[in-house]
């Protein structure tokens, strides 16, 4: 029997919608091996002989090029390559893809020398494919506001109306910008870059979540979709760092959540595909073949009902529905009931996605999903943030073990 390809992945990739079709087209097996973030990029650096394909995001490509864990992958190869969109692939092109951060392109083409940066090559080290501009969501059935009016800035994740209801997801790389512009935007502390902050920055936005995690203002942190889908169901969150599977899921179940625009710009991020260093021969074959397939439009039309967008997007638009494509990519009101990946109803008609088309979304990007330089400290930093708030819980739950459900 053929051994599967193994494909190392988060849960952006909504494999289980894609494995059967998949298999199906291409006539080989494919195993998926989902794992959390932090998580999978730890298994990627240090264990590359376990996977095939490594599905993750532009922000992580620091780490695992530095362990050689990955292969430059050919232009040559990819059929679609000339069809992409320049957001991933030119620094601020055609007025999008600008703010501070990891930028796709950045470190997308493999140079001479084996480093990475915008200087186009014939190899890249990262296939881009998915990609979205997340900020944070609010339940406007419970809070009884509008939020495109209302909401405005970062800086809500801070309103003292929201006490002890606020969640930020657990990804140093995610959750620690998502706080910083809040308290950038609060005028509590100010940075110098925020894509690439310094030891004393750091230590500054650590101090304040401290502070927001013993006065009680966050609840527990987040670490995957479903968590923050079930925690605001449950009413024990008002307010989260967000990201858009977890909009549409909520929507499907009737529930009037929000995605803020900030005035400060969104959290930017860009998914990818990379070829494990160990590939070659038929193995190395079978990974171009998924890679060729995701982007021939049919996976990208499946993602684009949870909101994300793909690279090649004129192959989804031919197989989304006309009105999936407005409502998706161009900003216009629903002309009628929408389905999310799993086909319930979630979109109603007459909604607008929140922050309008691609293109004006695009263009209002602060910051992208960042391995910053001082990394490895934020990340000492962030992980002693998530055990005060886990010791909290702890000791609310010994408090009132019966009034104390998720928080």
């Amino acid at each position: 029997m053929m051994e599967p390809l193994r494909i190392l992945c988060t849960e952006i990739l909504p494999w289980r919608l894609l494995k059967e079709r998949a298999e199906a087209d291409l006539g080989f097996p494919i195993e998926f091996m989902e794992q959390d973030f932090v998580t999978a990029q730890r298994t990627a650096a240090m264990r590359s002989d376990s996977y095939d394909v490594y599905d993750q995001c532009f922000h992580n490509l620091d780490i695992v090029w530095h362990w050689r864990a990955i292969q430059p992958i050919e232009i040559s190869r990819i059929d679609a390559w000339e069809e992409m969109s320049d957001l991933a692939r030119c620094v601020g092109a055609n007025g999008t893809g600008g703010g501070l951060g990891d930028t796709p392109a950045s470190r997308l083409y493999v140079q001479p020398d084996s480093t990475l940066s915008a200087n186009p090559t014939g190899r890249i080290s990262m296939l881009p494919t998915v990609y979205n501009f997340d900020s944070f969501a609010i339940n406007q059935g419970e809070a009884a506001l509008d939020v495109d009016r209302d909401v405005v800035s970062w800086s809500e994740l801070l309103n003292p109306r929201w006490q002890g209801r606020v969640a930020l997801v657990d990804e140093p790389a995610i959750g620690a910008f998502d706080l910083t512009m809040a308290l950038v935007a609060a005028g509590r502390m100010e940075v110098r870059d925020l894509g690439n902050m310094t030891v004393e920055e750091i230590d500054e936005m650590y101090g304040h979540a401290v502070e927001l995690v013993n006065s009680g203002h966050f609840a527990p942190f987040w670490r995957r979709a479903s968590e923050p889908v079930d925690r605001f169901s449950d009413g024990d969150l008002c307010i989260s760092s967000i990201w858009s599977p977890s909009v549409v899921a909520m929507k499907a179940r009737g529930m009037k959540v929000r995605q803020a625009s900030p005035t400060e710009g969104y959290r930017a991020w860009h998914g990818g595909l990379c070829l494990a260093q160990h590939l070659q021969g038929k193995r190395l074959d079978m990974a171009y073949a998924w890679f060729n397939w995701f982007l021939d439009g049919w996976a990208g039309a499946c993602m684009a009902r949870q909101g994300y967008y793909m690279s090649v997007p004129e192959r989804v638009r031919a197989v989304l529905d006309s009105d999936e494509w407005d409502y998706w990519y161009e900003g216009k009101p629903a002309a009628r009931n929408l389905p999310d990946p799993h086909g319930r109803e979630a979109i109603r008609a007459g909604d607008v996605r929140s922050g309008g088309s691609y293109r004006a979304r695009a263009k209002h990007i602060a910051v992208w999903n960042s391995a910053m330089d001082e990394h490895n400290f934020l990340v000492r930093r962030w992980n002693k943030i998530i055990e005060l708030a886990e010791a909290r819980r702890a000791r609310r739950r010994a408090d009132c073990p019966r009034s104390v459900s998720a928080n």
